[in-house]
């Protein structure tokens, strides 16, 4: 059986020119991982991040945890 590969997309918030993060959330069940990679380097390192600790990040950017202005 082959191991699953990345299905990596982008958020629709990233209309933004480029500067964009993608995750590839069909790994959470059977990793419990998130691969995040940078958009514009496909081909660079990829961060895997721990589902807990990718649903923390979401969870406090919904809640402005990170807002800077």
């Amino acid at each position: 059986m082959m191991p699953e590969s990345p299905r990596w997309f982008t958020s629709s918030y990233s209309d933004n020119g480029g500067n964009c993060i993608e995750v590839a959330a069909n790994l959470v069940a059977t990793r419990g991982i998130v691969p995040v990679r940078d958009s514009k380097a496909v081909d660079g390192p990829v961060v895997a991040v721990p589902v807990t600790a990718f649903a923390a990040f979401v969870a406090g950017v919904q809640g402005g945890t990170f807002d800077t202005v």
